[in-house]
């Protein structure tokens, strides 16, 4: 039986919702947290937005995955544009400054050296701003340091062997 991806239960049936842009097939119950997609071609599966056959061939994908599957609706999700982007790290503001000093250079020399203003360098170390892609390739060529978060104890638990099973309920970290 189908599981809701918001809160995990078990329906029969389930509707496609759309919350703050993300398309979810949701349980009746958390349909309210969203806007009812509603499908031109119900027939084929595929939506607008798909980027595979819709005809239920995998066209050059992985073939292994399509028979295993049963009908849980796709075998792969289809690829988005975060997934190719770096994530900059939390601390990236102390990286910065951290490797600065330790090469003895002001805000205004590193600044220089990048070809970028001061007040740029006082913004990114104080955090109040996120280095554009250019500035952040720029920093870590010029301070031989790197930007990009690595894998984290949190990315762990997206990672299962049984896709599916996963909810946004099982991730979510609730601020109560």
């Amino acid at each position: 039986m189908p599981q809701c991806e918001m809160c995990g239960a078990e329906e029969a049936s389930l509707t496609t919702t759309k919350v703050e842009g993300a398309e979810l097939e949701l349980c009746s119950s958390c349909t309210d947290f969203g806007t009812e997609v509603r499908d031109e071609s119900t027939g084929s599966g595929g939506g607008k937005y798909s980027t595979s056959s819709s005809t239920g061939k995998s066209s050059s994908s992985t073939g292994s995955s399509s028979g295993s599957g049963g009908s849980s609706g796709g075998s792969t999700r289809p690829r988005d544009m975060f997934d190719d982007m770096d994530e900059i790290a939390t601390d990236y503001d102390d990286k910065i400054r951290g490797a600065r000093e330790s090469r003895g250079l002001s805000q205004e020399e590193l600044a220089d050296q990048l070809n970028e203003k001061a007040s740029l360098i006082r913004k990114l170390e104080r955090s109040d701003t996120l280095p554009t892609d250019e500035v952040q390739r720029k920093l870590e060529r010029a301070l031989d340091i790197s930007l990009v978060e690595g894998e984290s104890a949190d990315d762990a638990d997206w990672e299962t062997d049984d896709p599916g099973t996963m909810t946004l309920g099982d991730v979510v970290k609730r601020k109560d």
